[in-house]
């Protein structure tokens, strides 16, 4: 966890859990990928409301000792939502990624965000 937290202070960059992907026929529609996109962003928000809430009357859904402390812990490093969705907010890990993939010889040229992601969406 310290190594991970000064990762952090340092860098800004808290990695990425998880991606969402559609098949390249699906990405053509750009209405689709909105709603997709928004919908997560909903259940996220759904669920950053109950941790809200359990704060409140201190996690007793969870029953996890010091939760609520580790809670408070990472949104004074990382602030209110520490998995961001879209573009915008990744854009500085996801071109870490990429660059990764380049110097370690996993793609033929440095890709970016433009190349990966569907245009419709890197407003996000």
């Amino acid at each position: 966890m310290a190594v991970e937290r000064d990762y952090f202070r340092r860098t800004g960059i808290f990695p990425i859990m998880h991606t969402v992907v559609v098949r390249k026929e699906l990405a053509n529609e750009p209405e689709l990928l909105r709603t997709v996109f928004e919908g997560f962003c909903k259940a996220k928000d759904g669920m950053i409301e109950q941790y809200e809430k359990g704060l409140t009357f201190m996690m007793m859904a969870n029953m996890v000792p010091w939760f609520a402390n580790l809670i408070e812990q990472d949104r004074a490093l990382m602030g209110r939502d520490w998995w961001p969705y879209g573009v915008k907010a990744n854009r500085d890990a996801v071109d870490a990624v990429l660059r990764y993939h380049h110097e370690q010889g996993l793609t033929n040229r440095r890709l970016t965000c433009e190349d990966i992601f569907a245009p419709s969406l890197l407003d996000t």
